[in-house]
């Protein structure tokens, strides 16, 4: 018998920071990893995960914590919606609306090519949502609250091929989603037209001397966001909304944020709120992909692999085209298709991951983290939502 080995939350805590300190390592010793634009986290959350895979059942079967990681996303959530300002967001809201139509039609044309695939191959066409729009533009949040009423509806061990799609997506997201926004940048020449640290994300350095008497507000202020944003997430799921569970503490924090610009009473420091969501993002990533079932790909059917294999396609070509050229074909709409990458295959963290290593590398993208988290960790999930339902009841 193979034994478990339960990991605790502070265990998860330990590895996760070690996980960040084993991807820049790797990054500097792999100039590959360089090249692909692979983010740290990524690069030392992959060593966890496939140690995790070639352990088990072999010699040892990890079960990590997994309160900290969600946690940690909703504190990664919470400093988008602290970022989300009515000022910028007026500013940016053509470029809101635009992605965001771009991301709804990208989640019809993944349900209508997974589904035309299942029909092809002679598979319920209700998986081709399931592997579409659901577990890539949705999320492992999406694929649990979704994966239930398929059920219902009749198609057996949906939640799991979700769950494994999803995790398919996440891996995936990860690796290619640097490489498609850097691709863009070389082969059309883009430059930023700000140098680094005038706004939009921070260079490593405005990280460091980020840290003020305010971050301690800053820090107050996000556990409170959190704290009334799980009572409203509970009552909107009382209310029959299938969102992620993050959702209220995104609404709470940006009205807190928007408040506090008005009044002033917390004083909220825009370079503190980015570096507690840099921690907040790198951690996280570490202990999500800790945590990833890697193993469920192995039994992944043939059906499903075809699809995903063609879902990553139109993942990539909706990128080159749809993204990139409609937001503009500009330095920061490259950025922004890297991110577009990121949570139309996996989730927002990834797009996050993407853009940082890439602003990083060529220069700041205001633009592109403005707009990116508010459509992918927030107002996608609304509408994607409404596509997964109508085009569910199409099947019935």
């Amino acid at each position: 018998m193979i034994p478990a080995w339960k990991l605790s939350a502070a265990d998860v805590l330990g590895l996760a920071c070690l996980g960040v300190l084993i991807g820049a390592w790797l990054k500097r010793k792999l100039p590959l990893l360089e090249r692909l634009n692979i983010p740290v986290s990524i690069a030392g959350g992959m060593v966890f995960a496939l140690a995790a895979l070639l352990l088990r059942d072999r010699w040892v079967n990890l079960e990590p914590d997994t309160v900290l990681r969600d946690m940690l996303m909703v504190a990664f959530m919470t400093t988008i919606g602290l970022s989300a300002r009515v000022q910028f967001l007026k500013d940016g809201g053509g470029k809101v609306v635009k992605l965001l139509v771009i991301s709804s039609i990208g989640a019809v044309l993944q349900n209508l090519l997974g589904m035309g695939i299942a029909k092809v191959l002679a598979v319920d066409v209700r998986l081709g949502i399931l592997a579409g729009s659901v577990a890539l533009a949705g999320g492992p949040a999406t694929s649990i609250a979704f994966g239930g009423m398929f059920e219902k509806m009749g198609v057996a061990g949906a939640t799991a091929v979700a769950m494994a799609s999803a995790t398919f997506g996440i891996v995936v997201a990860g690796l290619i989603g640097g490489y498609i926004g850097g691709w863009l940048i070389r082969r059309h020449g883009l430059k930023s037209g700000l140098t680094p640290g005038v706004t939009g994300r921070p260079a490593p350095s405005a990280f460091r001397e980020a840290v003020s008497e305010r971050l301690l507000a800053t820090v107050l202020v996000m556990g409170v966001a959190m704290g009334l944003g799980n009572v409203v997430s509970l009552a909107m799921e009382h209310a029959g909304l299938i969102l992620p569970s993050y959702i209220g503490a995104m609404i709470v924090a940006a009205a807190i944020r928007n408040l506090d610009d008005r009044y002033h009473f917390a004083n909220i420091s825009q370079p503190d709120v980015d570096m507690l969501g840099r921690i907040a993002l790198y951690l996280f990533i570490v202990m999500a992909l800790l945590t990833l079932r890697l193993w469920e790909l192995a039994h992944l059917a043939l059906p499903l692999i075809v699809i995903l294999a063609a879902q990553v396609a139109l993942c990539w070509l909706m990128c080159a085209t749809m993204s990139f050229r409609v937001m503009g074909g500009d330095y920061d709409s490259a950025i922004m298709a890297s991110g577009f990458c990121g949570y139309m295959l996996g989730i927002t963290a990834n797009a996050v991951a993407c853009m940082e290593e890439l602003v990083e590398k060529y220069g700041p993208a205001p633009e592109a983290f403005l707009v990116v988290p508010v459509v992918g960790a927030f107002l996608i999930d609304f509408t994607n939502s409404l596509i997964i339902t109508t085009m569910a009841n199409w099947l019935r």
